[in-house]
């Protein structure tokens, strides 16, 4: 650990932690045959090991990507870092009112407008109503959605949904640390680029960013450090270039 991080406090600290959820072994087609199996005792579970004793710190101004296949664990480490679940194992220390994760569509309900989106979703995120509508502009300008605000959500894209979502977590005053899940994999290459950009201000501003990508362009040119998940354990962590690199080279192996 260099000089430097032993006089910071971590914002984030991930300590041995792990999670297990209990899904039934055998699928049931129907509510009527799940509770058949469960009354007939024929209802068995096994265990799901989604983490498994992962550890690490995040420092301000840090840039941290997650890498790792479909099903590593990326997501579930997020919503506990993020408090919206309990890990069955380990800690995790952090002031939960300073983080703010951000989910494609996360906080949206998709049978009402975007202006109401905006309203729903920044209240979710601690925003008052009168800095809701002080910062309405320019939540509406970053996400490039004149002229679209009173249609509903449901007839959105996806980009165009990412956009608002990135754009409303933004507005306010630097969090202390901003969570974002495959937010910057979705929209076109002119927006990714904005919002990169942003996040660099961000950044300077002493927020911590964690993200989750499968782009590993994205990673590379965001993170100033990435970590490697893989079936719920922590394989590398350290400089974007060689952990990304060795995560592709497990990715080309041969099943």
């Amino acid at each position: 650990m260099s000089v430097e991080k032993e006089r910071v406090h971590p914002v984030i600290s991930v300590r041995n932690v792990s999670m297990e959820f209990r899904i039934p072994k055998e699928s049931s087609d129907s509510l009527k045959e799940y509770l058949i199996r469960v009354l007939t005792r024929q209802h068995s579970l096994r265990t799901l090991k989604a983490l498994s004793e992962v550890s690490f710190d995040v420092f301000p101004g840090q840039v941290v990507g997650i890498v790792g296949s479909n099903g590593s664990g990326k997501s579930t480490l997020l919503k506990i870092i993020s408090g919206a679940m309990p890990p069955t194992g380990g800690q995790v220390i952090a002031d939960r009112d300073q983080i703010h994760l951000l989910t494609l569509g996360c906080g949206f309900d998709r049978e009402l407008t975007a202006r109401e989106n905006v309203y729903l979703n920044a209240a979710l995120l601690g925003y008052g109503r009168q800095e809701i509508a002080d910062r309405y502009p320019q939540i509406v300008k970053f996400a490039q959605l004149e002229g679209f605000m009173d249609q509903k959500i449901k007839n959105f894209s996806s980009g165009m949904v990412s956009r608002l979502a990135f754009a409303i977590a933004t507005a306010r005053e630097l969090p202390g640390v901003l969570i974002l899940d495959e937010i910057l994999s979705v929209g076109d290459a002119f927006f990714r680029k904005k919002s990169e950009e942003k996040i660099r201000r961000m950044i300077r501003g002493g927020t911590a960013v964690l993200l989750v990508s499968h782009s590993v362009s994205a990673v590379l040119g965001t993170c100033s450090r990435v970590l490697w998940l893989e079936k719920g354990k922590l394989m590398m962590d350290g400089e974007p270039r060689q952990v990304c690199d060795a995560y592709l080279a497990y990715g080309r192996k041969p099943v």
